[in-house]
C-alpha cells in the first residue's frame, strides 16, 4: 500500500516530538499505558450507559508482551479502540489528540482523561525504529493496521482482530554505546518502569513473568534425592492501582502510611506526622504528606532537593516539584495528585499558573496547622521535631525580609533561662509581669554562659525571663520581627518588642537610677575620655552602666548590630571587616573604679591604660570575644595585683 505523510507537515516537527519533547527516553511507557488507559476509559463510560457493551470495569486490562528474539515490545487493551478514520486523525495529524475532543465532548466532571496533547504517542520512536498499531474499533466489524517508521510517513492497511481494542506493537532499537534500549525488554526494566510512573493506573497493567518453583517430590523419595527446580511463566499485575492517598484515612491504618512512606522515599524510620489533605474546588487534589522524624544527612547541602512528587490522574509527572513547597518545609516529603494542573505537551513541566500557586498555597497552610497541632498536642515530639529542622524554620522566619515571619512565628522554639526549657514566644509573653517592657533575649555560644552575662543577671533578678539564644540565625529571625503580639493592660490588641540584653537602654532602671547615672558620666567625663583614648579605637564610648550589680565592667553595641551578630557576619565571605559600635560600661559602685579614678587624678597615664585593657579584655571574654592581646592582658592582670 502506498506511503502516506504526516499530514502535520515536516520531519522537523517528528524530530521535535522524538528528540527534544521528552527528557528521558522511558516516558514512553508511561505516555503508551496512559493512551491505553484513557481508550479504556472511554469504552468504560459508554458501559455506564449502554449495557449492550457487557462490560464491568474488573473485565479491563493493559496487557504488556515483550519478544527479546524479534526486539518487540507490545502495548495492548481491550478499551474502545479506533477506526481507520480515526486512525488517520489521531495518528496521522501529529498533536491531535482524540483523548482532548472526547473531554471536550463529555463535560461530565467526574470523567478523568490522562491525555490531552495527542504527542505521546510519538514518544514511542525514541525507543523504536518502526512502530505498528492493530486496532478494532468497538461496534466495528472492520480492523486496521498503522505501521510507521518515523517522519517519512506511514501506510495504513487491513488487518485481523477478534475483539475491540488496541495493540501498539514497538520494533525497539539497538543498543549503541550511549543508549541500552535492551532494557525496554528486560522484565525487570519494564516492571521497574511501570512502577515508578504508572503505578497507579486505575486499570490492571499486565505481564507474564518468569518464576521459579520447586518440582513435586516424587513418592517413594530416594534416599539420595536432591530437590529440583523449574521455571514458569505466570500472568501477573504490576501495579497497584488504587492509590494510598485516595482512600479514605480511616481506610488506612498508621502502619500501612509509615510503611508506604519509607518505601516510597526511602527510609528507615517512621515520619513525625503524616498529613492527609483533599481539596476540591478552585483547586482539585489529593496529597498525602509527610514530616520525617529525621533530617536527611545532605538537608543543609546543596545537593539536597526540596520538592513534592508530582501526580496527574495517577501518572507520575514528576519526582520532585519544588515549586509545591516553600522553602521553609523542604523537609516535607509526599505526594500530589491533581487532574486538572496545567501541563505542557510533554506533561513533565508545569506551566507556571494559579492553580499550580492554589495547590502551594493551600498546602503551605495545610502544614502549617499540622505543626501546630503537633505543638499543643504532642510537645514531646515536637520538640524531637525541632531539634532536627526548628533551624530551617527559623530560616524561613528571617528570609525574604521577614515575610513570612508572622506565618512561622507561633512555631518557633527558645531556650528560657528562667523555666529550663523551651518555650514558644506566645507561651513566654502570657507569662510576662505586667510592668516587663520587653522580650528580653541574650545571643551566644551556650546557655549557661548566656545565663550568667551581667545584664542577663539584671533581667533575671527583676523577676523577667531572658531567652537564650545559640544558633547563629537566632537573633537575625527576633530581629526582624522586631515585635510580637500582647494585649495591654486593658486588654487592647498591642505588640512587645525583642530587646537584646547587651543593647544598651533595658528598660529596667527607675527615673532616679537614670538621673544619677547622667550626673555620674558627667563628673566623670575626663576619666572616660581618657579611657577611650587609651583603647585606641576599641569602643565608641566609655560611660556609667546601670545594668551592673557585682562586674566591674560589661559591653553593650550601640546601634542596629550586635556583638553577636557581629560575629556571625564576619565569618560570611566578604563581611571580615563587619563591627558593631562597643560600649564600654563601668560600674561605678565596684572598687576598681575607685583604682581608675585614682590613676587618673595622678596623671598615672600608664596605669590607666594598663587598667582599661584589663578591663576590656574582662568585657570581651564575658561576652564570648577573642582577647586582642593576650600577653597585653596577662601583664595588666599581674600589674593589678601589685
Amino acid at each position: 500500500m502506498a506511503k502516506k505523510e504526516f499530514q502535520a507537515e515536516s520531519k522537523k516537527l517528528m524530530d521535535m516530538m522524538i528528540n527534544s519533547i521528552y527528557t528521558n527516553k522511558e516516558i514512553f511507557l508511561r505516555e503508551l499505558i496512559s493512551n491505553a488507559s484513557d481508550a479504556i476509559d472511554k469504552l468504560y463510560y459508554k458501559s455506564l450507559t449502554d449495557p449492550s457493551v457487557g462490560m464491568n470495569k474488573g473485565d479491563f486490562r493493559i496487557l504488556l508482551t515483550r519478544d527479546k528474539d524479534s526486539r518487540t515490545l507490545t502495548i495492548s487493551d481491550n478499551g474502545i479502540g479506533m477506526t481507520k478514520e480515526e486512525l488517520e486523525q489521531n495518528l496521522g495529524t501529529i498533536a491531535h489528540s482524540g483523548s482532548l475532543d472526547f473531554k471536550k465532548d463529555n463535560k461530565d466532571e467526574n470523567i478523568d482523561i490522562i491525555g490531552q496533547f495527542g504527542v505521546g504517542f510519538y514518544s514511542a520512536f525514541m525507543v523504536a525504529d518502526k512502530v505498528t498499531v492493530i486496532s478494532k474499533a468497538y461496534g466495528s466489524d472492520e480492523t486496521w493496521q498503522w505501521e510507521s517508521s518515523g517522519a517519512d510517513g506511514y501506510e495504513l492497511e487491513p488487518a485481523q482482530k477478534e475483539t475491540a481494542g488496541t495493540d501498539i506493537i514497538l520494533h525497539i532499537k539497538p543498543d549503541t554505546e550511549t543508549d541500552h534500549y535492551d532494557n525496554f525488554l528486560d522484565e525487570y526494566g519494564i516492571v521497574a518502569i511501570v512502577k515508578k510512573y504508572s503505578d497507579y493506573v486505575r486499570y490492571p497493567i499486565q505481564m507474564e513473568r518468569e518464576k521459579s518453583r520447586q518440582k513435586p517430590e516424587p513418592d517413594p523419595k530416594p534416599e539420595d534425592y536432591k530437590p529440583e527446580w523449574e521455571t514458569y511463566t505466570e500472568l501477573e499485575t504490576l501495579n497497584s492501582m488504587v492509590p494510598i492517598w485516595k482512600k479514605q484515612k480511616s481506610e488506612v491504618t498508621d502502619e500501612e502510611y509509615a510503611s508506604f512512606y519509607k518505601d516510597k522515599f526511602n527510609d528507615y524510620a517512621d515520619p513525625a506526622r503524616v498529613i492527609v489533605s483533599r481539596t476540591e474546588g478552585t483547586a482539585n487534589y489529593n496529597a498525602l504528606l509527610f514530616v520525617p522524624s529525621h533530617r536527611p544527612y545532605d538537608f543543609y547541602t546543596k545537593d539536597y532537593e526540596k520538592g513534592l512528587a508530582l501526580y496527574a490522574s495517577g501518572v507520575l509527572i514528576m519526582e520532585k516539584c519544588g515549586d509545591l513547597l516553600p522553602d521553609y518545609f523542604s523537609f516535607v516529603k509526599g505526594i500530589v495528585d491533581s487532574q486538572d494542573l496545567s501541563l505542557n505537551i510533554s506533561r513533565e513541566m508545569l506551566q507556571k499558573d494559579s492553580q499550580l500557586k492554589l495547590i502551594h498555597n493551600a498546602l503551605e497552610k495545610k502544614i502549617k496547622n499540622e505543626l501546630h497541632a503537633m505543638l499543643a498536642n504532642d510537645r514531646e515530639k515536637y520538640e524531637s521535631f525541632w531539634k532536627e529542622f526548628g533551624r530551617q524554620l527559623k530560616f524561613g522566619a528571617y528570609s525574604d525580609y521577614g515575610m513570612h515571619a508572622e506565618l512561622l512565628r507561633d512555631l518557633l522554639l527558645f531556650w528560657s533561662a528562667k523555666e529550663q526549657k523551651m518555650v514558644t514566644l506566645q507561651e513566654y509573653v502570657e507569662k510576662m509581669p505586667a510592668e516587663q517592657k520587653y522580650i528580653y533575649f541574650a545571643a551566644g555560644d551556650s546557655t549557661d554562659r548566656l545565663a550568667k552575662l551581667p545584664a542577663a543577671e539584671l533581667v533575671m533578678d527583676k523577676g523577667y525571663d531572658v531567652l537564650l539564644l545559640t544558633e547563629d540565625v537566632d537573633e537575625f529571625c527576633l530581629q526582624i520581627m522586631r515585635t510580637y503580639p500582647r494585649k495591654d493592660a486593658e486588654g487592647k490588641d498591642g505588640t512587645v518588642e525583642f530587646k537584646n540584653v547587651n543593647s544598651g537602654d533595658l528598660g529596667l532602671e527607675t527615673e532616679d537610677e537614670k538621673k544619677a547615672a547622667e550626673e555620674a558620666n558627667t563628673a566623670n567625663k575626663a576619666l572616660f575620655d581618657a579611657m577611650k583614648d587609651a583603647l585606641d579605637g576599641k569602643v565608641k564610648e566609655v560611660k556609667v552602666s546601670t545594668r551592673l550589680k557585682d562586674h566591674p565592667v560589661c559591653l553593650s553595641a550601640d546601634g542596629p548590630l550586635s556583638i553577636e551578630m557581629e560575629k556571625v557576619l564576619s565569618k560570611q565571605p566578604g563581611s571580615e571587616g563587619v563591627k558593631s559600635d562597643k560600649v564600654l560600661e563601668l560600674n561605678v559602685n565596684h572598687p576598681v573604679f575607685a583604682v581608675l579614678k585614682a590613676a587618673q587624678e595622678a596623671g598615672d597615664t600608664d596605669k590607666l591604660k594598663k587598667y582599661s585593657a584589663l578591663l576590656y579584655a574582662q568585657a570581651q571574654l564575658i561576652e564570648g570575644l577573642p582577647v586582642d592581646d593576650p600577653a597585653a592582658y596577662a601583664e595588666a592582670v599581674c600589674s593589678l595585683m601589685q
